[in-house]
């Protein structure tokens, strides 16, 4: 017989709101280590996603040589170069080349998800019509990971400039993985309930009138 559910009462949803405002995207890190059960637990949280038919499709690649966390650190800066030319003569521009976009040098922890877009648990069930449900499945993954992280104080910051081949390539994955996230893992410089890119003027959160509609 299965155990009883728990009660999540009025304390612990004011609770998982308040984790939900904190859950913010970290660029600066300090120093201090993240200890190897604090991060392996928060792996095990990753794991309790819900995925399409049950595949678990999520690889972690732990990134831990230095030579590759360099170049990897050096082909992020190069990409992020490239993204600023979009904004050239725009006044935007100066804005956007003052903000700090990744922790790569300074976060003590990277870590890469990786789709298999071939995975043999779940034998297929829900792709037929929808393979990319295996993708959603592991960013679902990184929520999670990122939700377990905030309640033991620890930050994630998801960088996104780079070319996913590129970094395929340079972590020697099979090619049936696809990248999902470049994650730096690392407790925060200093905590805030504001994304960063609001607190720089970049962009605010609108509201959710602007995001729902009915039909």
């Amino acid at each position: 017989m299965s155990e009883a559910p728990p009660l999540f009462d009025t304390a612990f949803a004011e609770g998982f709101t308040q984790l939900l405002r904190w859950r913010r995207d970290v660029r600066h890190f300090d120093r201090r280590p993240v200890a190897e059960d604090e991060l392996h637990a928060l792996l095990a949280c990753a794991c309790s996603a819900p995925s399409v038919g049950n595949a678990q499709p999520w690889r972690f690649v732990r990134l831990r040589t230095p030579a590759i966390r360099d170049t990897l650190a050096c082909h992020v800066d190069a990409q992020n170069a490239r993204a600023a030319e979009h904004y050239a003569g725009q006044a935007r521009y100066d804005h956007y080349v003052s903000l700090k976009l990744h922790g790569l040098r300074e976060a003590p922890e990277l870590l890469a998800v990786f789709c298999n877009e071939q995975p043999l648990a779940g034998h297929g069930l829900g792709i037929a019509t929808m393979p990319e449900t295996l993708r959603y499945s592991c960013v679902l993954a990184v929520h999670t990971l990122w939700l377990a992280a905030r309640v033991r104080g620890i930050g994630i910051g998801w960088v996104s400039i780079l070319e996913p081949k590129v970094v395929q390539a340079m972590l020697n994955v099979p090619a049936h993985w696809s990248l999902i996230a470049l994650l730096c893992i690392g407790y925060p410089a200093q905590d805030s309930d504001t994304p960063e890119l609001e607190q720089h003027g970049w962009q605010s959160r609108e509201s959710l009138n602007d995001r729902l509609f009915e039909r």
